[in-house]
C-alpha cells in the first residue's frame, strides 16, 4: 500500500514539479549565472566576470537612490494601505449600530472601492498623468489656478513626485484590501460584536477589542503582498513619469533601473546584478514581515 501510495503521489506531482523547476528556479539561476557576467546581449559566450558587477552596484549612487525609494515606499505603502482598508472595511461590515451590520449601501460601496482593480496598471497611470498635469486642464491644479493659487508640478517638482507616486500606488490597492479584510470581518460571528455592544464597548473598543484580533492572519497576509508591491513596483513609474523615473531620479525605484540597463543600455549582466540584489530584498522582506508579525491564533 505504501509502495502504491507513494506511485500515486509521485505521478500528480511529476508534472507540475517539473513545470516549476523549468519556468521558475531555471531562470532564477540563469539570471544568477548572468549577474557574473558581461554580457550585453548579443553574444553567445559572455565573459566571466566574478562579482564585479555587485562591486560597481555598490559604487552606483543612482541605483541607491532607487532602492532608498523602494525601502521608502515599502514602509509607507502597506502602512497607509492597510490602516485605510481596515478603517473602510469595519464601517461596511461592523459600522452600524452595535457592530451588528455595516453602513446604509455598504454593498454598493465595496464595488466602488474594487473599481480600481479593474482598470490596468497602465489606464491608471495614463489616467493620473492627465489628473497631476499642471496647466488648468488637471484635476488637482484647476482649482487652485481658479483660486489664484501656483499650479503644483506633482510629476515636475522633486520634492514632490514621489508622494504623488504613492499616492497613486495607494489609491490602486486599497480597494482590493478594503473587500479582502471586508471578507474577514464578515466571518467574525456577529455575536461578539452584539455582546462586546451590549456591555458597552464603543466603535473603536470593538475595532481593536474583537475586529484587530482576530483579522491578524488576513493583515498579516496583506501586508506581505503590499511590501513585495513595493518593492517591485515598475509600471506606474515608467508610465506615469518623466525620464522614466525622473524628475533627475526622484521617482526612479529599482525595477526601472533594472529595466533601463537591460533594454537601453543593452547591460545584462550589470541589470541581472540589480535584480539578485531585489530578488534577496523581497525574499528578506517577506520572512522578517512574517516573522515580526507571528503570533499565536486566537480561535472562535
Amino acid at each position: 500500500m505504501s509502495h502504491g501510495r507513494l506511485r500515486f503521489v509521485t505521478g500528480f506531482l511529476a508534472v507540475p514539479v517539473a513545470l516549476y523547476l523549468i519556468y521558475v528556479i531555471a531562470p532564477y539561476a540563469q539570471a544568477f549565472y548572468i549577474a557574473l557576467t558581461d554580457w550585453r546581449g548579443v553574444t553567445a559566450s559572455p565573459g566571466f566576470v566574478g562579482l564585479e558587477n555587485f562591486r560597481r552596484l555598490f559604487a552606483d549612487d543612482v541605483f541607491w537612490t532607487a532602492v532608498g525609494h523602494n525601502l521608502l515606499l515599502l514602509i509607507l505603502m502597506p502602512l497607509l494601505t492597510v490602516g485605510i482598508a481596515l478603517f473602510f472595511a469595519f464601517l461596511l461590515n461592523a459600522g452600524g449600530r452595535g457592530g451588528a451590520a455595516g453602513v446604509w449601501g455598504s454593498k454598493f460601496y465595496r464595488v466602488v472601492f474594487f473599481f480600481p482593480q479593474v482598470l490596468a496598471v497602465a489606464v491608471v497611470a495614463v489616467l493620473f498623468q492627465q489628473v497631476f498635469r499642471p496647466d488648468r486642464s488637471g484635476m488637482l491644479n484647476a482649482p487652485l489656478i481658479a483660486l489664484g493659487f501656483e499650479p503644483v508640478g506633482f510629476l515636475s517638482d522633486t520634492g514632490v513626485a514621489l508622494w504623488s507616486i504613492l499616492g497613486v500606488l495607494v489609491w490602486q490597492a486599497v480597494g482590493f484590501y478594503v473587500v479582502l479584510f471586508s471578507a474577514g470581518i464578515a466571518s467574525i460571528p456577529r455575536d461578539l460584536f452584539e455582546a462586546a455592544a451590549i456591555d458597552g464597548a464603543g466603535g473603536a473598543q470593538l475595532f481593536f477589542r474583537i475586529t484587530l484580533p482576530l483579522l491578524w492572519d488576513t493583515i498579516q497576509v496583506g501586508w506581505v503582498y503590499l511590501g513585495i508591491a513595493a518593492l517591485d513596483v515598475f509600471a506606474i513609474v515608467w508610465v506615469m513619469t518623466a525620464e522614466h523615473g525622473g524628475p533627475d531620479h526622484s521617482t526612479t525605484v529599482m525595477a526601472a533601473e533594472i529595466y533601463r540597463t537591460a533594454f537601453q543600455y543593452f547591460k545584462f549582466g550589470y541589470a541581472s546584478a540589480m535584480g539578485v540584489v531585489l530578488f534577496f530584498f523581497t525574499i528578506g522582506f517577506a520572512a522578517l514581515a512574517l516573522r515580526l508579525s507571528r503570533r499565536e491564533r486566537i480561535e472562535f
